[in-house]
């Protein structure tokens, strides 16, 4: 997309959302003029309501952003800053209706479209250094030209507004408050966890990118690489997404002391959630972590829109309780809060390990199994977005016929049939030996709630992928499925089921590949289920 196009395409959506956000006739939406430079302090005090600026970003960039002060702001007086980078691919009214609720009840609101993005200046950095330099150069500008007060400073956003406020944090120590929602805290483990690439997340990110913005050429260079396996480059491709990861960063947080909010879903294809828990796990200040079902985003999408939304609900009790200081119980309650995808009940817990408090169920993987590669048996991990949004709204998971699964490309073992509900929580983890004929392969692992007539509804699944490994020896794997809450009826099994082929993945499995898969009597293969306490 040229510039032309990019510049007339957001003016057209900022108008339309911002009167929608708003509850304003189309042409009421027009963005006000940025503040002068020569304004009177009085002035800027005075003014209440969405402008729109120019904010001066770092290396001499501009960001596009919009400011909401509260209504009534009097000359003198200063407001707690809330600063909310948008998400991949999303112009600066990402936020316009969650910043006015905002600002209406008591701060200053400051949004921008992250450089490389739309109309904002610069290259796609992937939350790189420039990224979190722009965060410190928003807040100088909020600080010099809004009644903000410096010493009640947060940060929150979506997705990739989400990875930036985390590593802003701990590079800027103003920063007392951080929500960040369905997105990442070990970029590695998000889209090459088991050393296999997230294929439809990667390149639903790079076509946005490419789309909405300017990817830089570092960028181009990783994404080629990254989807072209190159493995010669491999250790290149690490080394730049620990740069991004504020997992590699969390004694900096910690010693700067931010109160932080997680927020993420079950099912989410880009920045699964079990990342986040053990980000969470390592946070020494307050904290809270937030799971619901959904797909990446959607649990926040309602409250984007204005709509009533849970997450963001807690999200304005975080920033309240940190930022003004208001007694309100949110660091009274469970720091670790869940819903399950099978009721619209919230769980709390002490910390992360004891969402599986009520200890561990073993499924033995007693046969041996021979699976050929290259073949989808039917079994997989759904679609990107859609499938767990399915999930989320209508309880519909990606299902398979259990029973009609080809043995030669699926190796499939059953638990007995429960007399009683099994409430699956937190993250199972597969152990196993595997012999392959050639030095490099993948397989995915998908644990499945079984009916009476062999519909399995997933419950997780988790890729694996090795290379160089000699053929013919076997070697164990250990292997965490993707976290989750799921509860198994009476009168259902649970199976786990292994395949070489999955739509969300790329497979690394030679042409003529062949798995086995083994218990040995001295190192026996299971997968270990969490449940909670009955």
């Amino acid at each position: 997309m040229d510039r032309t196009h990019r510049t007339t395409t957001a003016a057209a959506v900022a108008a339309l959302l911002a009167a929608a956000a708003l509850g304003l006739a189309p042409h009421q939406a027009q963005a006000a003029p940025a503040a002068s430079a020569t304004a009177s302090a009085d002035a800027r005090a005075a003014s209440s309501g969405l402008t729109f600026h120019d904010i001066p970003g770092s290396g001499g960039i501009t960001l596009k952003g919009n400011v909401f002060t509260p209504a009534g702001a009097k000359a003198g007086q200063k407001y707690p800053l809330i600063v909310l980078p948008t998400s991949w691919g999303m112009p600066q009214i990402e936020y316009i209706a969650q910043a006015k609720q905002l600002a209406d009840s008591g701060y200053v609101v400051v949004s921008y479209t992250s450089r490389g993005f739309w109309l904002s200046g610069g290259m796609i950095e992937v939350a790189g250094p420039p990224d979190i330099a722009d965060v410190s150069a928003v807040i100088d500008w909020a600080l010099a030209t809004t009644p903000a007060d410096a010493a009640r400073i947060g940060l929150g956003g979506v997705s990739y507004g989400a990875g930036i406020s985390l590593l802003a944090s701990a590079h800027d120590p103003r920063i007392k408050a951080v929500v960040a929602l369905s997105g990442w805290a070990d970029l590695i483990e998000s889209i090459y966890s088991g050393r296999t690439q997230h294929l439809q997340a990667a390149g639903m990110l790079g076509a946005a990118g490419y789309l909405t913005g300017r990817p830089g050429p570092e960028l181009q260079r990783i994404l080629g690489d990254f989807l072209g396996s190159e493995l010669e480059n491999e250790q290149a491709m690490i080394d730049w997404g620990r740069k991004r990861s504020a997992a590699e960063q969390v004694d900096r947080i910690n010693a700067n002391g931010a109160a932080i909010m997680l927020g993420n879903a079950w099912g989410d294809t880009i920045f699964p959630p079990n990342q986040y828990a053990e980000f969470f796990g390592k946070l020494t200040g307050p904290k809270r972590l937030e799971f619901r079902p959904g797909d990446h985003a959607t649990a926040e999408a309602t409250g984007l829109l204005g709509l009533p939304n849970d997450t963001w609900t807690n999200a304005h009790r975080w920033f309240d309780r940190y930022l003004k200081g208001e007694r309100n119980g949110v660091d009274t309650e469970a720091p670790v809060q869940i819903k399950s995808r099978s009721n619209d009940g919230y769980e709390g817990y002490a910390d992360w390990k004891s969402v599986g408090s009520g200890g561990t169920e073993k499924l033995a993987l007693s046969d041996s199994e021979h699976l050929f590669a290259n073949v989808d048996s039917g079994a997989n991990g759904g679609i990107l977005f859609l499938s767990s949004i399915l999930d989320q709204f209508v309880k519909a998971p990606p299902t398979a016929s259990v029973p009609l699964l080809p043995r030669a490309f699926a190796a499939v073992w059953q638990s007995e049939r429960y007399g009683e509900d099994r409430r699956v929580r937190g993250t199972a983890r597969l152990h196993t030996t595997v012999t392959p004929t050639k030095a490099d392969g993948t397989f995915v692992a998908y644990l499945y709630d079984v009916g009476p007539l062999g519909i399995g509804k997933l419950v997780s699944n988790a890729p694996y992928t090795f290379h160089g490994r000699t053929p013919g020896q076997a070697f164990g794997v250990d292997l965490e499925l993707f976290s989750t809450a799921y509860d198994v009826p009476a009168g259902h099994r649970l199976a786990l089921v292994v395949d070489t082929v999955d739509p969300l993945y790329i497979e690394h499995n030679p042409t003529g590949a062949q798995l086995t898969f083994s218990s040995p009597r001295t190192d026996p293969s299971y997968v270990s289920v969490p449940l909670r306490e009955q």
